[in-house]
C-alpha cells in the first residue's frame, strides 16, 4: 500500500509516469465497470479514456490514497452514465426492425421499395418517420421520448417525408 500512496503523492505533484502506473493497476476494473453499464466494447474503452483524462485533472482532490480505486470507479461510473444518457436521446433504427414494419396489404415488390426508401434516411429522420407514421407518436411524445425540441421534431420529420417524395418520385412509384 506504500507504493501505490507514494504513486498518488507523485501523481498529485503532476508527474504523468506515476499517473500512467498507478491508473494502469485499476484499468481492467474499470473497464469492467463500464460495460457493465454500457454494454458496449468501444463504449467503454472511451470511458477508460476519459476516466483517465478526468483522474489526472483532478486527482489533487483525492484527500484519502486508500480510497484510489473507490474514486476511480465513481469517475468511471458517473461517466457511464452520463453517456447513457447522452445514448438515450438517440433512437437507433436496425434494419430488423424496419424489416418487422407490417405494410397492410401491400405487394412484396412495393414493399421492398418502401424499405429502400426509408434505407435512404439518415438514423435521425428514420427514427422519427418510424414513430410518428408506425408506431402512431404524436409530435410532442416523439420530442419527449427524444428530449429534443417540438420545432426541431418537426423539421426533421418535414425534411424526411420531402427526402421520400423524391425516392419515390425518382423510383417511379406511382408509374
Amino acid at each position: 500500500m506504500s507504493y501505490i500512496i507514494r504513486l498518488i503523492k507523485r501523481a498529485q505533484k503532476g508527474n504523468e509516469k506515476a499517473f500512467l502506473k498507478l491508473f494502469q493497476m485499476y484499468e481492467a476494473d474499470i473497464y469492467r465497470m463500464a460495460f457493465i453499464y454500457l454494454k458496449n466494447e468501444e463504449e467503454a474503452l472511451d470511458i477508460v479514456q476519459e476516466t483517465a483524462y478526468k483522474a489526472f485533472d483532478k486527482i489533487e482532490n483525492l484527500k484519502e490514497p486508500a480510497y484510489i480505486k473507490t474514486w476511480l470507479i465513481k469517475i468511471a461510473i458517473s461517466s457511464s452514465l452520463n453517456r447513457l444518457k447522452k445514448l438515450e436521446k438517440i433512437v437507433p433504427v436496425q434494419n430488423e426492425y424496419i424489416d418487422s414494419i407490417q405494410f397492410e396489404q401491400v405487394d412484396p415488390t412495393v414493399k421492398v421499395l418502401l424499405r429502400q426508401i426509408l434505407e435512404e434516411l439518415t438514423s435521425d429522420e428514420k427514427g422519427i418517420v418510424i414513430l410518428k407514421y408506425y408506431e402512431g407518436y404524436t409530435f410532442q411524445e416523439i420530442a419527449d421520448t427524444l428530449q429534443i425540441p417540438l420545432g426541431t421534431v418537426k423539421s426533421i420529420l418535414y425534411r424526411a417525408l420531402k427526402k421520400l417524395r423524391v425516392q419515390v418520385e425518382e423510383a417511379d412509384f406511382y408509374g
